[in-house]
């Protein structure tokens, strides 16, 4: 049986990505580019919090972080609770470049939505949501 869905998962996937390589400015991975969409969506962050929602591997989320550190984009604090554990934050540089990002990432997700209903734009949220399911 021929696959259905993974080859159009993939391909949108990279078109994202070599969406994002190219777009003027934002010199940024697809990688680093949802870390710092989600940062300025959502504001500091354990690193736990960036797992669960982007799913990278710890050492894959490691190597990004320390990229986005070296540009001075994002500042790692420990926290007061657990001195093991910390928190992702974006710096004045950073937040103004996620903004950026997260405004390419929006117009991307405007492109999709074009034509759409608002019913099933719902209806696509929610099944993106239901085949979530490696995880």
């Amino acid at each position: 049986m021929p696959l259905q869905f993974i080859p159009a998962i993939h391909r949108i996937t990279h078109r994202i990505g070599l969406s994002i390589g190219s777009a003027s400015g934002l010199d940024v991975s697809q990688g680093e580019a949802h870390i710092l969409a989600h940062l300025a969506d959502h504001g500091v962050c354990t690193i736990a919090d960036l797992h669960r929602a982007l799913a990278h591997r710890r050492s894959t989320l490691t190597s990004i972080l320390d990229r986005l550190a070296e540009r001075r984009w994002i500042v790692r604090r420990t926290t007061e609770a657990d001195r093991r554990s910390f928190t992702i934050g974006l710096t004045p540089a950073g937040r103004a470049h996620a903004r950026k990002v997260l405004r390419y990432l929006s117009s991307i997700e405007d492109a999709l939505e074009q034509g759409l209903t608002p019913a099933e734009i719902r209806q696509f949220a929610a099944l993106l949501a239901k085949v979530d399911v490696l995880k």
